[in-house]
């Protein structure tokens, strides 16, 4: 399978694609109005201490407070002889991978010690910490004391002495050389991951990198030091650079990008960290859009629509709401050639590819129920289970999924870390305000023909005149004639309708107009 990075930037926002084999698989979208905050680090001040939630709100120099949750708290009491511990405040160790794909084997656990918010924190108190998840819609940012500095080779882990290896190498040998490697290098307690990109690397790199990441993170608490709260201490690497660093040969083989001046800055940084890749790195100077040339824009349209095609003739449809996501599988056109459960089943299997595809290409996050057209025998469902299991292999993100219940329904739930494809690039409907819907045109008429008899009820003029949204006045005019003809009839008075381009399909008014 052959992958790519396409790399379109622009002066509002950066996107990057990845391809397998010609199609999108993933998109990543950084705008430049601050929202993407992940990796961030930085000093906060607690603002409120909730024991009932086990958590804190923290203020970290954003509109909305960060939320601090009591196991991603820094506790002293377990290191107070720790220098860098200090520097943070408060908290315990319990170590959340940074990684999307959970790159370490194992985790590390300082203590078992039952712990209280209200016991590590309090209100007013300067805490440094790393941003998890960026805001996603009303919910500000997840924040955590576990700080982790992703680099090519390594992950370094502040609060852990902990060793770790991708789950990725999957040889055994080559793990243990990483973990022996990485143990003889460091020279501070710290803890490392080794990613997936370390597999057979040698000493010399590991060595430069782990000293880098040691003097990011020494200097990172030098700021801390000098800072006041809230403050900006360490800004994670943009979208075009994260791909750099944490896809490019892992996930891809090459990476195109259509910016000379962010091509240059990939260059200096490649020369810096990564001299082995300055030949996986092209400069697009087509005259068609980067993105038009590699045919992703009309994937990315399809991914924000509700309803997707299946080649067969059946279709899924994509609903999200603010706490799960359903899928409902349809097999619309489709009518098969033998029976009725052989139909099912092959609408079924062409779904859960497509189902797999859109998850990831949407990055839908959180809790996903997914509804299967109804198959009699048991067997055929375990057919599309173990499918639909496979077909998330490729995917980044950490997933559970269950069998199909009772209900014939399957429950899986997806790492949530940023917004979703929709959420980014979406806004709700001013018509509808978000619910999807909007009255009907029929609906709105049999609401003006009621208005009109309860203005009636006071009117004297000779006449009524109704200013509506130009596809109802259509309406009007056709179909719902008979509305108007009836009122006519009931009032004994002409309705003379007019219409105002301005007016919201919803929207209407009414005048009389005296003899």
């Amino acid at each position: 399978m052959y992958r790519r990075l396409i790399v379109n930037v622009a002066e509002h926002e950066t996107r990057v694609a990845i391809q397998e084999d010609g199609t999108i698989v993933e998109l990543f979208v950084q705008r430049k109005d601050g929202s993407d905050i992940a990796g961030n680090i930085y000093k906060g001040r607690v603002q409120r201490v909730l024991p009932g939630m086990q958590a804190a709100f923290v203020s970290i120099g954003l509109e909305q407070a960060a939320f601090l949750h009591v196991n991603d708290v820094i506790d002293e009491r377990l290191y107070s002889q720790d220098d860098y511990a200090q520097a943070f405040g408060n908290g315990d160790v319990q170590q959340d991978a940074i990684e999307k794909d959970a790159e370490s084997d194992d985790f590390f656990n300082a203590s078992d010690r039952e712990k209280h918010i209200e016991e590590l924190l309090r209100e007013g108190q300067e805490i440094l910490v790393h941003v998890a998840k960026s805001p996603i819609g009303t919910k500000g940012a997840r924040v955590t004391g576990h700080v982790s500095l992703p680099g090519r080779y390594l992950v370094l882990m502040a609060n852990s002495d902990h060793i770790g290896v991708s789950r990725k190498i999957e040889d055994e040998a080559e793990r243990n050389r990483l973990k022996e490697m990485i143990g003889d290098l460091r020279e501070d307690h710290i803890g490392y991951i080794a990613r997936t990109a370390s597999e057979g690397i040698d000493s010399r790199k590991v060595s430069r990198e782990m000293k880098f990441l040691n003097n990011l993170w020494k200097n990172i608490l030098k700021r801390y030091q000098a800072a006041s709260a809230p403050a900006l201490l360490h800004k994670e690497l943009d979208v075009g650079l994260r791909a750099l660093r944490d896809l490019l040969t892992s996930e891809a083989e090459r990476l195109i990008i259509d910016s000379k001046s962010a091509y240059d800055t990939i260059k200096r940084f490649i020369e810096t960290f990564m001299p082995s890749l300055r030949n996986s790195i092209e400069l697009y100077e087509g005259s068609e859009p980067i993105f038009d040339a590699y045919n992703l824009e009309g994937d990315i349209s399809r991914a924000l629509q509700k309803k997707v095609w299946l080649k067969s003739g059946g279709y899924i449809v994509i609903e999200q709401t603010e706490a799960l996501v359903a899928v409902d599988v349809n097999t619309g056109r489709y009518v098969g050639k033998h029976n009725l459960e052989e139909t099912i089943v092959k609408t079924n299997l062409e779904a859960v590819k497509e189902i797999a595809y859109q998850i990831r290409l949407r990055d839908i996050g959180g809790l996903i129920i997914i509804d299967f057209i109804d198959m009699d025998r048991k067997s055929n469902q375990d057919k599309i289970h173990n499918a639909f299991k496979e077909s998330l292999k490729k995917d980044r993100s950490k997933i559970n999924i269950l069998p199909f219940s009772e209900m014939g329904l399957i429950q899986m739930t997806r790492k949530r870390v940023k917004k979703s494809l929709t959420s980014l690039l979406c806004e709700p409907c001013f018509y509808c305000e978000g619910a999807g819907y909007q009255i009907s045109r029929r609906t709105i008429c049999f609401n003006i023909y009621r208005e009109i008899l309860r203005a009636a009820q006071d009117m004297t003029g000779d006449r009524f005149t109704l200013r509506v949204n130009p596809e109802i006045a259509e309406y009007l005019h056709g179909e719902e004639n008979r509305i108007i003809i009836l009122l006519e009839q009931i009032t004994a008075k002409p309705v003379v309708i007019y219409p105002h381009n301005e007016f919201h399909m919803e929207e209407f008014d009414i005048f009389e107009h005296q003899a």
